[in-house]
């Protein structure tokens, strides 16, 4: 496993990527943000492909030989150059997009009036009717936005790390791949939430294995599906169908 080949790194990204977590939890109940939470929490589903791209490149290091260390993990040169950057940016306006549609759905089933703060809330949430009904609309229309940006990022981040590509064909290639082995993708998203909800269900401590553990995991998930030059000789790629 990749985790355990110089396993300070990893254990040092799962660390970061908690501490991380930690505090901007703590600065949304610091400035009084604490609405945010909820949606934060779904959105890092979202951003989550985007955290891991240190942890992509050490799986990547080890497949070619090349040197590893934190360094290497956070200072990180995409052969897609700036298409990389462009993803990120469509990532993170997805996750506002999410964020400002938790917002709305707030309002229209509360109205529009001030937070009444986390210790009245939860109750609002969990034992009125109005509640239920808001939690089933979030989690339906926050699944949405989580699928559909597991789709379009899970294959599209590694693959515009190693390849020389654009973001958008990316995106499109990496839907194409989860379509395509839609089963299989479904039980490793399930696993994700589970693994994720586990760590928040720990204080998000458990993020410092579990964020690594995936991260590697999906690099090879990556690898597996869409072979790159140095795994296969050109007359194979020859009999590869496009995908």
């Amino acid at each position: 496993m990749d985790f355990w080949t110089k396993p300070i790194a990893s254990f040092l990204y799962g660390f970061g990527v908690f501490a991380v977590s930690i505090l901007v939890v703590w600065a949304l109940f610091l400035f009084r943000y604490e609405y945010a939470l909820f949606p934060a929490l779904a959105g890092f589903v979202v951003i989550g492909p985007l955290i891991a791209n240190g942890l992509y490149e050490k799986s990547r290091r080890i497949e070619t030989g090349e040197p590893i260390g934190i360094a290497t993990m956070v200072f990180i040169r995409p052969r897609s150059g700036y298409q990389a950057l462009f993803m990120g940016v469509m990532m993170l306006g997805l996750f506002l997009l999410w964020l400002r549609s938790a917002v709305l759905i707030y309002a229209l089933f509360f109205g529009i009036v001030p937070f009444p703060g986390t210790s009245e809330l939860l109750p609002m949430l969990f034992l009125t009717p109005t509640g239920w009904a808001l939690l089933a609309t979030g989690s339906v229309i926050g699944a949405l936005f989580a699928g559909f940006a597991f789709a379009i990022s899970v294959f599209a981040v590694p693959m515009l790390l190693e390849e020389k590509t654009d973001a958008l064909s990316a995106m499109g290639i990496s839907m194409t791949m989860v379509w395509n082995n839609l089963p299989v993708m479904l039980v490793w998203g399930a696993i994700v939430v589970a693994l994720f909800v586990f760590s928040i269900a720990t204080g998000f401590f458990g993020l410092v294995i579990a964020f690594p553990v995936l991260g590697h995991a999906s690099w090879h998930a990556y690898s597996c599906m869409r072979p790159s030059d140095r795994q296969i000789g050109e007359s194979e790629r020859m009999f590869i169908p496009p995908v």
